[in-house]
């Protein structure tokens, strides 16, 4: 690859309905956390989630470390190559010192289309030619190993043994983006083969990095030693428990290449390398054999850990966004059926936010936690056509998710009475204080509250984010933007339009004209949206969203007051990115 390598008070008593609008939009303050008092059940939630997450404080900055160039697939089972004649090895049997090891190792030529971020995930180049990389045989049969994005989403693919110029015959039989594994039968059999070593892998190990870098047909082999036996295995192109870091140059075209040790044995599997933490400094990686194995053997029978993407983990935090970008698609896979396309940004599927951490760690999550034949619901970004899509992973195709001026009661008309505004520069993430909530709000909204809300005890009811250039002016009048997104378990005697309805009284909607309301669905969330507008005489317009996820576990209120069509596109982002994670 390119790139892997406020206080919240309870409803008065009584009918509190009576209290004139002005004064209830007066106290602002109050606004979604007087609901608070009816929400009692999230605090439970908080307190079982321990008030945030797991995941620790890492960098969430996109890695800028490489190795490896595009490297492509097929589809299991189809046959590519060129010449029907199996090339005679040099050597036959097991592999048992460094100086035989180039007759185990194969050079993978790949032809196809390949995409990657350029600079920002506003922009991306796609590449159209030959990329290669590296691998190694592990049957006398013909069984080969490599690296997932070496052979993931290309048209063609040419396997040549041992340095040979004659290309051989070769099929997929089962790739993993999560393992970064593939593994290939070559046609024949007779094969010299490596097997793995079955010892310690520790610190200071001699090994060597054999496979054919930069294109280039003329075999290499690099000396070096293990450095760490257990590095993080969670990178921005895959993620397993740990990988071995050792200090053999390995270079594009080396990933899926054996990492041996004196006796010829496989310590691991070459695959990143780079300046992985931006320090200035390069290091190597590979996939530990004791890891590999497994996933190897599985993978001798089709796809694990696998929809068919060639990508990795990018976060931008110029533009608020994080996710899986796409370099290939393998098209006879559910990616392929999905409809994704290089370039693509893959930002959530089942709900849950990808790429916020800079790992694949949680695209790997959700596809360990399901069946390869589970359909999984995505959003997808398609930056070329200004596009949000939706879809489902062994379901339906991707489709374009409306506008939130779309789904607005009366179509949107109510947009054309606010002015046009200025637009808004670039979007941030905002995460309440419990970890719980985050959703992305225009820069300019720089004042921000993120405690959680309380009832008058103190004790704490949910999660809270709120967020406008002012958010005094935000609660206090009808002149200032913003938005206010709580969350709560589910009552089974509230409705959505119920929640809504609280909602509307504490925000002072009697002051504004009532438009209507409508069915909301935004390709994770569904459930109902009003519509408010000539709030206080002005042009400020209300809208209230009370959703839930397809498990119905929790409630999702969102509240904006929008006085521009600038506002609007806020609001597109706004309902975009709000996400509860539990």
């Amino acid at each position: 690859m390119g790139t892997f390598v406020g206080k919240p008070v309870p409803f008065p008593p009584g009918d509190h309905w009576a209290v004139s609008p002005r004064a209830r939009r007066c106290e602002m303050s109050r606004r979604l956390r007087r609901v608070a008092a009816l929400m009692v059940g999230f605090v439970l939630l908080v307190a079982a989630c321990g008030g945030g997450s797991d995941s620790g404080s890492g960098d969430t900055s996109a890695s800028s470390s490489t190795v490896a160039a595009p490297e492509s697939s097929i589809a299991p089972a189809t046959t590519v190559g060129g010449s029907d004649t199996t090339v005679a090895a040099p050597a036959t049997g097991a592999i048992s010192s460094v100086e035989d090891a180039k007759s185990g190792v194969i050079r993978i030529v790949a032809k196809g289309s390949f995409a990657e971020p350029a600079g920002t995930l506003a922009a991306y180049t796609e590449t159209t030619g030959v990329f290669s990389g590296s691998g190694f045989i592990i049957d006398p049969s013909g069984i080969a190993v490599t690296n997932n994005h070496v052979v993931t989403g290309a048209a063609t693919l040419e396997v040549f043994v041992g340095g040979s110029d004659e290309s051989v015959n070769a099929r997929v039989l089962g790739v993993s983006e999560c393992f970064d594994l593939a593994v290939l039968q070559l046609e024949g059999d007779g094969y010299p083969f490596f097997e793995f070593r079955d010892g310690a892998v520790d610190p200071g190990l001699k090994v060597f990095a054999a496979g054919f870098p930069l294109g280039d047909p003329e075999y290499t082999l690099l000396d070096g030693i293990v450095a760490k036996a257990k590095a993080d295995g969670d990178t921005n192109w895959a993620s397993v428990d740990s990988v071995i870091e050792h200090t053999a140059s390995i270079q594009p075209g080396n990933s899926g290449g054996p990492l041996i040790d004196e006796s010829g044995q496989v310590v691991g599997i070459n695959y990143a390398g780079g300046d992985v933490g931006g320090t200035g400094t390069s290091q190597f990686f590979a996939i530990g054999g004791d890891l590999a194995l497994p996933t190897v053997e599985k993978l001798k029978d089709g796809d694990f850990l696998s929809l068919g993407v060639n990508g990795q983990a990018v976060v931008d935090p110029s533009i608020g966004l994080a996710g899986i970008f796409v370099s290939s698609v393998d098209t006879n896979s559910p990616a392929g059926s999905l409809g994704l396309q290089p370039g693509d940004v893959i930002e959530a599927i089942e709900g849950l936010p990808l790429g916020t951490d800079g790992t694949m760690k949680d695209y790997c999550d959700v596809l360990q936690s399901h069946a390869p034949t589970d359909k999984l619901k995505v959003e997808v970004l398609r930056f070329g056509d200004n596009l949000r899509l939706t879809g489902e992973f062994n379901g339906l195709p991707l489709t374009p998710i409306q506008s939130i001026v779309e789904q607005l009661p009366g179509g949107g008309d109510a947009t054309q009475q606010v002015a046009a505004g200025a637009s808004y520069s670039n979007y941030v993430t905002i995460t309440d204080d419990t970890g719980l909530l985050s959703v992305n709000v225009p820069e300019e909204w720089g004042d921000v509250a993120t405690v959680p809300y309380t009832n008058d005890a103190g004790e704490i009811l949910g999660p809270e984010i709120i967020a406008s250039p002012d958010i005094a002016g935000f609660q206090g009048t009808w002149g200032t933007p913003g938005v206010d997104f709580i969350a709560s378990d589910p009552d089974p005697a509230t409705s959505l339009n119920d929640w809504i309805d609280l909602a509307a009284g504490v925000l002072g909607t009697g002051d504004c004209q009532f438009v209507g309301d409508d069915a909301y669905d935004d390709g994770v969330y569904t459930g109902r949206i009003s519509l408010w507008e000539s709030c206080g005489g002005t042009d400020a317009q209300v809208v209230i969203i009370a959703a839930e996820p397809a498990d119905g576990s929790y409630v999702a209120l969102v509240a904006a007051q929008l006085l521009t069509q600038a506002d609007y596109d806020a609001m597109d982002e706004i309902i975009r990115s709000f996400r509860v994670t539990l």
